[in-house]
């Protein structure tokens, strides 16, 4: 209870800052985006740029959807801060035209539930009263309607991307933007990528529903009243290169590196006041195609030593995962962060991928 009060306030405070300039970039905006779905890939680091080949590519890289060959759903549940924020995915995706153009759908949720409202709390004689305390929900939703096709010698996709995110009855917002992604086998091992994630920013457009009594309470405890405003979401670019070989017959070894391109400085390992640079990197061991050890490593960022401020450490999340394929279905586990389990600060995340429709794909 008193993690999601002060979750509350926080939401407050993001209501606010929302309000605070018209038409502005920001660089962590709708950062739920951000967070990677399905277990294969958090596994490896969010590296999927280059490999992904299944329902997930509408994520990673839409033109990885080239590969799905029959018609494939994808399922994740994951739980964020000791289980109170609830984070879901749901796709599909299916080959059409005889199998040379595929189609998909995803939606993912990020959101926190019963969330205390004590806006009312004290009354106007100024008694607490529990009885007036109510609750809400802080949620973030994204819809990905996603084409791929093959051209020539490379696989090209795309997202059409609907953003809703709702704070209770507070506030909400509606963003609408593009992703594009393509894929080139530079022979049969080597893989290179490219993904542009809000590739013509992603505008998100914010409208406030306070009352008369909630905008009081606000401005009574020095709170600023937020008018409607709009947000805008930067464009990020994906550099992928995979390398796949068969070590025996049944052993198999995949690596891949990402470098992740935003337009603003950010705590990276590698930024300027005009662009950043995330690297992150992911190795899968396979046997047999059947069963799978990930492991991979990402946030890496530099730290001031709490022993000395003028000092800097360099910090990252290692991950690690497994993966299960039991006939069309695969099960995917990841354990994110793993090196800050004491701290609490990690997460167990498990997915799944249906395949649901035999019969092979027709070129």
């Amino acid at each position: 209870m008193f993690k999601k009060v002060l979750f509350f306030f926080g939401v407050l405070l993001l209501v606010t800052a929302t309000s605070q300039a018209q038409q502005l970039f920001r660089s962590y905006s709708n950062e739920f985006l951000s967070l990677g779905v399905g277990a294969k890939g958090l596994a490896m680091g969010n590296v999927q740029s280059a490999s992904v080949n299944d329902v997930t590519s509408a994520y990673w890289n839409p033109a990885g959807l080239n590969h799905v060959e029959e018609l494939q759903v994808g399922l994740m549940h994951a739980e964020w801060f000791a289980g109170i924020g609830k984070y879901d995915y749901v796709g599909i995706a299916t080959p059409i035209d005889g199998g040379n153009k595929t189609v998909g759908l995803s939606v993912i949720r990020f959101g926190v539930d019963d969330i205390p409202n004590t806006l009312n709390i004290v009354d106007g004689d100024g008694n607490i009263d529990y009885d007036q305390i109510t609750t809400f929900s802080a949620a973030d939703y994204g819809i990905l309607l996603s084409y791929a096709q093959e051209w020539r010698d490379f696989r090209l996709g795309g997202n059409v991307k609907i953003v809703h995110r709702k704070v209770g009855s507070f506030a909400n917002a509606w963003g609408f933007g593009i992703d594009l992604g393509g894929q080139y086998d530079l022979n049969e091992n080597l893989t290179l990528s490219v993904t542009a994630k809000d590739i013509t920013t992603t505008v998100n457009a914010w409208s406030f529903n306070f009352t008369e009594e909630e905008k009081q309470m606000l401005a009574l405890t020095d709170n600023v009243i937020p008018t409607n405003s709009t947000e805008l979401t930067g464009q990020r670019l994906v550099l992928g290169a995979a390398y796949k070989m068969n070590l025996t017959e049944q052993f198999s070894l995949l690596s891949e590196l990402n470098l992740d391109l935003t337009f603003d400085e950010r705590n990276t390992l590698l930024h300027t006041s005009f662009l950043s640079l995330d690297p992150h990197l992911g190795i899968e061991a396979g046997y047999n195609e059947l069963v799978f050890l990930r492991l991979g490593v990402n946030n890496i960022q530099r730290f001031l030593k709490d022993e000395d401020p003028s000092e800097t450490t360099l910090a990252l999340q290692p991950n690690v995962g497994l993966g299960l394929v039991l006939g069309k279905i695969h099960i995917d586990y990841a354990l994110t962060g793993f090196s800050n389990i004491s701290q609490g600060i990690y997460s167990h995340i498990f997915s799944v991928r249906l395949n649901l429709k035999s019969g092979r794909r027709a070129y």
